[in-house]
C-alpha cells in the first residue's frame, strides 16, 4: 500500500468515526427529548380543567348567580347546547394524545346525560282522549290565512294563539269558525275550541302597558292583556286552560339578559296557578323562556312539561329558521300526556306545539 492508499485510508476511518459519533449525539438528544416530554397523564392538562369546569357549569347551573346581568337564567336558557363543547374538547384531548383529558371529559359527558340524556329519543306513547296545540303566530305574520289554516289542519280540538293583533284578529276568527265553533279572545291571546268554553277571563300577569296605562279605558286596556283563563267542557269534567304570553327578553352588553318584565310576569302566572281550584290544568303559551330557567319555578312547581314526559327529542321551537330554545310550551297538571309534538313552520317566526292528553 502506497503513502497515498494510507492516507486516503486514514481520512476514511475518521469520517467514519466522526458520522458514528454524530449518530450517537443525535441518539442521545433523542432519548433526552422523550425522556423529558410529559407522558399521556401529563399532557394536555388545560383542556382537562375545561372539561372539569365544563362539568360543574352544568351540574351546578342552578347556584350561578343571577345578581350580575341573569347570567344564571342564560345559562340555563341554552344549558342543552353546552354538550357541544365536549365533542371539542375531545379532539383537543386526542390531538395532544393526553389520557388524562379524556378522562376529566367522562364528567361533563355523564352530567349532560344526566341532565339531557332522557330528551334524545322519542317518548311518546299512543293513546289520548284530547288534543290542545298552541302558536306565537307572530305580529308580522304575512299569511294569517294560510296559517290559520295547516292549524286548523293539525286536528286539535283545542287550538291557543298568541300575539294576535288588532288587524289579524277578524281573519283568524273568519279562518277558523268552520273548526271550531267555541273562542274566546282576550287582548292579544285566543283560544278556539271543539268543545264549549266558560268563564273566561282575563289574567293579571302584571305587564307593563306604561305609566297612563292605569287611567286609560278598558278597551284600551285590554290591548295589554295578555293572559286569560277559560273552562273547556270535556266528556270527563272540566279542564281548566290558561293561555299566556310573557314578556320578551333581550340580551346586551349594559344589562346582560334582560328578563325583568317576563320574571314579573312569570310569577303573576304562577301565582293565579296556585289559586286553581280545578284538578286538571293546561298552560298553553309563549313563554319566553325554557323549563330549565329557574325564573319559572312558581310554575313548574306545579305543573309539568308535557314534551318533557311524552315528547321526541327537544322540540325546540325558536326561531324558525334555526330552532335553538323551546320557549312554546305546554304544561299539565291533574292529566296525563301521551304525545307531544311540533307542528310544522307557518308564515310565524315561531313553530307551533302540540300535545294530546289522557285523562
Amino acid at each position: 500500500m502506497t503513502r497515498v492508499d494510507e492516507a486516503e485510508s486514514g481520512r476514511d476511518d475518521a469520517s467514519s468515526r466522526d458520522a458514528g459519533a454524530g449518530t450517537g449525539r443525535a441518539r442521545i438528544r433523542r432519548a433526552i427529548r422523550a425522556a423529558s416530554r410529559p407522558g399521556p397523564w401529563k399532557r394536555g392538562r388545560p383542556i382537562a380543567a375545561l372539561a372539569l369546569l365544563l362539568g360543574l357549569l352544568m351540574l351546578l347551573h342552578a347556584k350561578i348567580p343571577n345578581r350580575i346581568g341573569n347570567v344564571g337564567s342564560l345559562v340555563e336558557t341554552f344549558l342543552p347546547w353546552f354538550g357541544l363543547f365536549i365533542p371539542v374538547l375531545l379532539i383537543g384531548a386526542l390531538w395532544r394524545r393526553s389520557a388524562s383529558a379524556v378522562v376529566a371529559l367522562l364528567v361533563p359527558a355523564v352530567v349532560w346525560l344526566n341532565l339531557f340524556g332522557g330528551l334524545l329519543g322519542d317518548r311518546s306513547h299512543p293513546g289520548g282522549d284530547l288534543t290542545v296545540a298552541e302558536h306565537n303566530v307572530g305580529a308580522g305574520n304575512s299569511d294569517p290565512v294560510g296559517t290559520a289554516r295547516d292549524l286548523a289542519a293539525s286536528g286539535a280540538d283545542v287550538l291557543a294563539l298568541v300575539e294576535l293583533t288588532e288587524q289579524a284578529r277578524g281573519t283568524y276568527e273568519d279562518a277558523l269558525s268552520e273548526a271550531y265553533p267555541y273562542h274566546a279572545v282576550q287582548g292579544t291571546v285566543g283560544l278556539w275550541s271543539k268543545l264549549p268554553l266558560s268563564d273566561t277571563q282575563p289574567v293579571d300577569i302584571k305587564m307593563d302597558a306604561g305609566p297612563l296605562a292605569a287611567t286609560q279605558p278598558v278597551d284600551i286596556r285590554m290591548g295589554y292583556t295578555r293572559a286569560l283563563r277559560t273552562t273547556v267542557s270535556t266528556d270527563q269534567g272540566p279542564l281548566a286552560v290558561y293561555v299566556a304570553h310573557l314578556g320578551s327578553v333581550r340580551v346586551n352588553p349594559r344589562a346582560g339578559f334582560s328578563t325583568a318584565h317576563r320574571d314579573r310576569n312569570a310569577q303573576a302566572l304562577g301565582e293565579a296557578i296556585a289559586a286553581e281550584q280545578n284538578e286538571r290544568v293546561v298552560l298553553l303559551g309563549d313563554l319566553n323562556g325554557t323549563t330549565d330557567d329557574r325564573a319559572f319555578a312558581d310554575i313548574t312547581s306545579r305543573l309539568r312539561s308535557a314534551h318533557d314526559a311524552a315528547g321526541d327529542r327537544f322540540g325546540f321551537t325558536w326561531p324558525a329558521e334555526f330552532p335553538m330554545v323551546r320557549i312554546d310550551q305546554i304544561l299539565v297538571r291533574g292529566v296525563e300526556p301521551t304525545s307531544s309534538w311540533v307542528l310544522p313552520a307557518t308564515g310565524s317566526d315561531h313553530l307551533p306545539v302540540a300535545a294530546r292528553i289522557s285523562w
